[in-house]
Parts: C-alpha cells; structure tokens; sequence
C-alpha cells in the first residue's frame, strides 16, 4: 500500500505499507511528526479516528484543534475524562456541560458547591487517568439499537433521539463505567489527552484546554465575567419560551406553540435592547462601539437600538468602521494573498478618530461612504453634524479595541459586544457550539445575497476564525455590555435553509467533510418548514431574508 500522510502544518511523507496497520501505529513506527498535538484525521474525505486500521492506498490529513472536527473531538473526549474524574472524587451526581467560557467549558456538579480543593482533586484525578492511558471503548450504532441502548443507560440521549427523526445512528462512547453518545469521534485513549486545566469559578468548574490561537498550550486565564452574565440571562429566557433543551424544542416545532417561541424570543430581544437605550440616554452616553465577531447580528442589532433611542427622544447618527477602509493598494494582505478586511491596519484610524472629535465638538463633517467595486472612499455624499447630546452609533468589528478610540473621552463611551450565544443544549454533556451556529448564518446569508457557494464560505471560515481570535475576541472583556442575538428556535429555522446548500458539497469537494459534520449536527433538530411567526425586524432575518432593518 502506498500512503501519504499530511500534519497539520501541511508537511507530507509518502510511505509504502506491506500489511494493514492502525493509524496511530504508522505515526510511531515511521516517525510521523507534528508540531501540535493531533486530535482527528481526515481519510478518503471521512473524518477517521486515531486508531483505525489502514488497509489500502490513501492519503490521510491529520489534524488538530484547529479543525472544526479535531476542536469538538477534544472537547468531547476531555468531557468524558472529566466526568469520570467527577464521579470518583466525588461520586455519583449528574455533571452538566453547559457553554463556552474562558477558553474552556463552564461546567457544574448538581448538588455539590464547588471548592478550590475539590477542583484540585478533580484535575489531579484527571491526570492520574492520563497517565493509565485507558482506551476511551467507541461502537457507531445504527438509530433502533442507539434507542434500545439509550432506553437502558441514557434516558436523557433516549429522549433527545426519540425527539426526531432524522438521527440517523451515533457513537456510544464508554471509559471507566461513564458511558455516553457522541456525534463525531473521540481520541482513542486518554493518553492522548494532557492539555487541560481544571478551575473553579463562582458556582461552577472550568474545564480548560487549548484553542486554535496555540494547540501546544492552555491559554492564560482571563475571567469573562460579562460573558458569564450574558449565560445566566440567556438561562432564564430559556425559562420563559418554556424551552430548556433540543428534545423540548423538536415537540413544538411545526406546532402552534413554537410560533409562541419564536415570538417571545424576540420580545425579549426587543426589550433587551429598550433597556440598553435607556442606559445610554441615563449616562448620557456620546459614543456607542459596537463590536462582535463574523454573522452576530451587529447590523440589525445596531438598527434596532437606533430606533429604540429615538423612542425615548434621541436622534442616533448611525455609521460603520468599513466605510472607514483604506483605499484597496494600500490594504493589508493576508500571506501576501488574500485581502485582510479583518485587520485594524485596513482602517483608516486617523480619519476616523478627527472625524469623532469633530462631530462630537460640533463641526459638519464630510463622512465617507466606502467603494468597494473602486476600492475607495467616497465623499461629498454624507455631509452632516451632531447636536449637543445627540449619540453617535458606531458598528464594526474594531469597535472595542481600544486603539480605534484612544483619542475620545472614555466617559463618552459605552462598548456593547454582540454575538450569539446559547444556553439551550443538545443534551446535559453537548453544548451547541457558537461558531456552528455563526457558520450556518454566514452560509446562508452569503449564498443569498453575494451568490457565495456554501462551499466557499466552509473553506473560508478558518481565516475568519483566526481573524477573530486575533481581533474581536481578544478585547471583548472591555464590553460593558453584552447582548446575546440568539433566538431559541433558531437552529430549527436555519436547518431548513441550510441543509440543501450543504447536501449540495459533493464528494470532490474540498468542504464535503466538514458539511457532513455541520449535517450530523443538525440531525439533531427538527426542520421548521414555516418561518412566518419570525418577525420582520428580528436579527435572524439577516440572514435568512425578509428584514426591514438589513437589505
């Protein structure tokens, strides 16, 4: 057999097999080497794990957190360590894995108040399970002896996959007496498995490992406690739909009572953001920097805040940082190639920060409209001033970096960070991650209205995710706001638009396995065939169409 293997950092060696061997043993034998951990392997465009046996001719593409797939890998062979860990430190209790924290997972431990020691037992018994280098047992079940299994052992899996139909099969994952389910792979052996950190904070564990920034280490750790808040709010609106859970929310698709979801979802929305246009009128707030990463709703939530402020008697300016872009020659490029719209250096900070200060001062300023057919700006089309009082609304992904505004009184300002997040789970142990639903919003925007192919945008989304992680997300701890452009139902509506754009990725395509993992995880949503109780001003209709407020 002759096999190509390719690490993560696209270095190749060609090697000639006489017998079929397990993967991970053709990494040792023939001193495959990466410079990041490997967390899954692509092979014949199907995502295989690290221990399966290799009986023919192929290239295989090993990779790490970087992936989409090698990310949720991790996260779910580290979910498994850690409640097993949490079962032999402190017993038998039910662990929930609740979202995305701090570069890691906030977890709890129903009926156990976390302390610093137990969290140190737990990270100590983690390792010690490292250490033993014991086989995480992996069997792929088709749907009826998934459900007979799940009936027995996993009540709350048994009523997820009963919720729908359209789970096709899933993986049955079992270390140490701990057994779950798991949509994609997990890492063979717990030996693979010694990134992490275990930490308490306020009434819940950390569970932190690396990200795709750097593969090799856990990051620093930052308390996101702005974040946290936007978490525990998004709970209790949960609470209000009567929604806690994906198998509640697939009972009420296509019925009368999911119209009453999708509504009081949006209410909620709206009366999030009265109470941010009354704060801003309260402080008297000048400058509104709002910021957020790629398909986060920014545009339709800034409108919406516009017009909430003129409720209560303000007249907002309303601009965007692109408009602000220098001309095409002179912007940054990403190795050389491709055209880097994400950096700070493609905005003109200059002009920006005088045309701030003179309209804060009261002068008429010339505002730019950006070209981008020319490449330039364009003047003479927006000539305008502000009033005494009057606030200026200000969208982009720069907006709460700190060099984009250092020249403004910081007491003008008020810093609104924006993006979806969910506390809604599939299950108690998988979360709903905020990238999968960004990248279903992306897809299905860009397809409508830029003529982009799902394809493209799946493809392209690596570079939009490192130029958040590099841009956005590194300053959202300076937010004094938070809101969450989540609605409750809304996986159930994109899953309608995006599934034929996904199932059209065919075999050859290089985005065709990353489109069948996006597709097992939305297996587990029913699809709403009507839209009609989504409101015209709601910030999903950005993305899916029919908004007033985004063209």
């Amino acid at each position: 057999m002759k096999i190509t293997i390719v690490n993560p950092q696209n270095r190749s060696i060609d090697l000639t097999i006489e017998q079929a061997m397990h993967l991970e043993e053709i990494i040792r034998t023939y001193g495959v080497t990466s410079d990041t951990p490997v967390a899954a392997a692509l092979c014949d465009q199907e995502y295989i794990r690290l221990d399966q046996m290799i009986d023919h001719s192929c290239t295989i593409f090993l990779k790490d957190v970087k992936d989409g797939y090698g990310n949720m890998s991790l996260q779910y062979s580290l979910s498994l360590l850690y409640r097993c860990a949490v079962k032999q430190v402190v017993g038998r209790c039910d662990v929930q894995i609740c979202n995305s924290l701090s570069k890691g997972l906030f977890t709890r431990i129903i009926g156990i108040n976390p302390t610093d020691e137990i969290c140190h037992r737990i990270e100590e018994q983690m390792r010690l399970l490292v250490e033993k280098d014991i086989v995480i047992k992996e069997e792929y079940m088709e749907r009826e002896p998934l459900l007979q299994v799940c009936s027995k052992d996993l009540p709350e899996v048994y009523e997820l996959v009963n919720s729908t139909t359209d789970v096709s099969g899933a993986y049955i994952i079992e270390m140490e007496g701990v057994k779950d389910y798991c949509p994609i792979h997990v890492l063979p052996s717990t030996g693979d498995l010694q990134l992490f950190e275990v930490r308490r904070y306020r009434n819940g564990i950390l569970l932190r490992f690396p990200d795709m920034n750097d593969p090799c280490h856990v990051p620093p750790y930052s308390p996101q406690a702005v974040l946290y808040n936007a978490f525990a709010e998004e709970t209790k609106w949960d609470r209000l739909t009567g929604i806690s859970g994906v198998s509640q929310l697939n009972r009420v698709v296509n019925t009368e009572k999911f119209d009453e979801v999708a509504m009081i979802s949006d209410a909620l929305h709206e009366r999030k953001i009265a109470e941010i246009a009354s704060m801003i009128k309260k402080e008297e707030k000048r400058i509104i920097l709002i910021a957020g990463p790629s398909s986060s709703g920014k545009t339709s939530f800034a409108k919406r805040l516009c017009i909430q402020l003129r409720v209560i008697g303000m007249h907002p300016l309303y601009l965007g940082t692109d408009d602000y872009f220098v001309d095409r020659k002179d912007l940054p490029k990403v190795q050389g190639e491709h055209i880097d719209y994400e950096a700070l250096s493609a905005v003109d900070t200059e002009l920006f920060s005088l045309q701030m200060t003179r309209l804060l001062g009261g002068d008429m300023v010339d505002l730019p409209y950006y070209d981008f057919k020319q490449g330039k700006k364009i003047f003479g089309k927006r000539i305008t001033s502000v009033r005494p009082g009057q606030p200026i609304v200000i969208e982009g992904i720069h907006g709460l970096n700190p060099a984009l505004t250092e020249m403004l009184n910081e007491d003008m300002k008020l810093k609104i960070y924006v993006s979806p997040l969910t506390s809604l789970n599939i299950d108690s142990h998988h979360r709903i991650p905020t990238s999968d639903v960004r990248i279903l919003r992306r897809m299905i925007r860009d397809y409508r209205t830029r003529g982009n192919s799902p394809s493209d945008t799946i493809l392209s989304w690596h570079n939009v995710r490192a130029g958040e992680e590099k841009n956005i997300f590194p300053y959202c701890g300076h937010a004094d706001v938070f809101f969450n452009t989540q609605c409750t139902y809304e996986v159930a509506v994109l899953k309608h638009y995006a599934t034929p754009l996904l199932q059209s990725i065919d075999l050859g395509d290089p985005a065709f396995a990353e489109a069948q993992r996006i597709l097992t995880f939305l297996q587990y949503f029913n699809e709403a065939q009507d839209d009609h109780a989504v409101l015209s001003n709601s910030i999903l209709r950005e993305f899916i169409g029919g908004s007033i407020l985004v063209k």
